[in-house]
Formats: C-alpha cells, sequence, structure tokens
C-alpha cells in the first residue's frame, strides 16, 4: 500500500538521483520487475526526470534482454534482484551505465520488508546469484540506496512537451524480433481521459468523498 504522497516524494528523490548520474532529457531508462510497488515509483520517477521509459519483460531470456537494451539505448535499468542474474549475462554489451536493484520488500515497514526480502532469498531461494561489475563508467546501487541519495538533491524540472517521447513499448515478439512502439506524452494523457470517460458513469454513483481502487491484474510491463 502506497500514498499519492509517498509516490510523489520517493519519484522526486528516484528522478533526482537518476538526474545526478548525468542522464540527458530524453535518455532510455529500463524498468525489468513484475507488478510492485517500486514500479509506479520507478515511472513516475523516470518521467519527472525528462527521460523515457522502456519497460521489460521481467522473463525475457539473456537474448532478448540484450536486444531490447541495445535497441531501445537504454542507459539505466531498474531491476528486480530476482532477474539480476540475466542482466548480468548481457550487461557488457549494452549501453546501461547505472543499475538500480530492487528487492520485493523495499517499500513496505521497517519489519515486513527485511522478513521478505529474508524469505525471498534464502527460503524460497528465488534470488539467483548474479554479479554486476562496479567501475569503468558503471555505478550498481540499491533501490532504497538511490532514494536516500536522492533525497538531498533537487529534481530539475524538465521542459516538456506533449510530444516527446514518453514509453517505447515493446512488442511481444511471436512473428520476430521484438519492436518499440513511441507513446509520445500526449498519447499517454489521450488514453488515461479515454478510461476517465468510461469509469465517470460508476464515478458518478460513489458516495461524495469515497476513494475508487482499482485492481491491475495486467503486467505493467506489458500495457
Amino acid at each position: 500500500r502506497i500514498s499519492f504522497r509517498e509516490i510523489d516524494r520517493l519519484s522526486e528523490q528516484l528522478g533526482a538521483w537518476l538526474q545526478a548520474q548525468g542522464l540527458k532529457q530524453g535518455d532510455r531508462v529500463a524498468i525489468m520487475m513484475p507488478n510492485l510497488l517500486q514500479y509506479g515509483v520507478a515511472i513516475a520517477a523516470i518521467l519527472r526526470a525528462g527521460f523515457v521509459v522502456v519497460n521489460v519483460n521481467p522473463l525475457y531470456t539473456p537474448r532478448e534482454l540484450q536486444h531490447q537494451l541495445k535497441d531501445s539505448g537504454a542507459r539505466a535499468i531498474i531491476v528486480l534482484e530476482n532477474f539480476a542474474h540475466t542482466l548480468a549475462e548481457v550487461i557488457d554489451a549494452t549501453e546501461v551505465h547505472h543499475v538500480v536493484l530492487a528487492s520485493m520488500g523495499d517499500l513496505l515497514n521497517w519489519w515486513k520488508g527485511p522478513l521478505i526480502n529474508f524469505a525471498v532469498r534464502h527460503v524460497k531461494k528465488l534470488v539467483p546469484e548474479f554479479r554486476l561489475r562496479v567501475g569503468e563508467g558503471r555505478t550498481v546501487v540499491r533501490f532504497n540506496e538511490a532514494l536516500g541519495h536522492g533525497e538531498r538533491l533537487h529534481l530539475k524540472k524538465p521542459a516538456l512537451g506533449p510530444d516527446d517521447v514518453a514509453f517505447l513499448q515493446y512488442t511481444g515478439g511471436t512473428t520476430g524480433l521484438s519492436k518499440g512502439a513511441t507513446l509520445l506524452h500526449r498519447n499517454v494523457v489521450a488514453n488515461i481521459l479515454q478510461v476517465e470517460a468510461w469509469f465517470q458513469p460508476m464515478l458518478a454513483k460513489l458516495p461524495q468523498g469515497m476513494q475508487l481502487t482499482n485492481v491491475c491484474a495486467l503486467p505493467l510491463y506489458h500495457i
């Protein structure tokens, strides 16, 4: 569970950290994780910082991941540690210089987060061993560590317009290599307005002040 206030604060911190790594406006930043609280923070951070979101299927093979990272020109990636072993196999063949490692329990409370991480790593053994070399222009940092650094930084507001690219959304690749579809900021805004219009009849029936909660069952990396 996370509030809008928390998403605003955390995405500002992560966005400021990304900017501090020397990324330029329009640079591609990949996200490789399932539906987690960190996903919403990561998307908001990338867009607020003026970068382009590249959603990556966390179940990709090394070959598929290498293709998407090279094709998109991603300079950074936010990846769940469960899938970092796949990244470690191909990162040297890409332009990725900055890696943010997320864990399942990162945004949970002080006792639940460490408990979940311990269970995932040592009981369920869902985090295969991996090694990501640091140095030679490459930084590797934990998600919460990046948030901590970003708290002391200032997020510079980028000069973005409706025709700037927001997402490079890759196709499923069922008929060949997956291809990146360009989604502009105005495309995303138009889609949100469409969803709002579709929900409007139901929203009108809600009691005054009642907040609507939606369940997102589809993987965020694919929509």
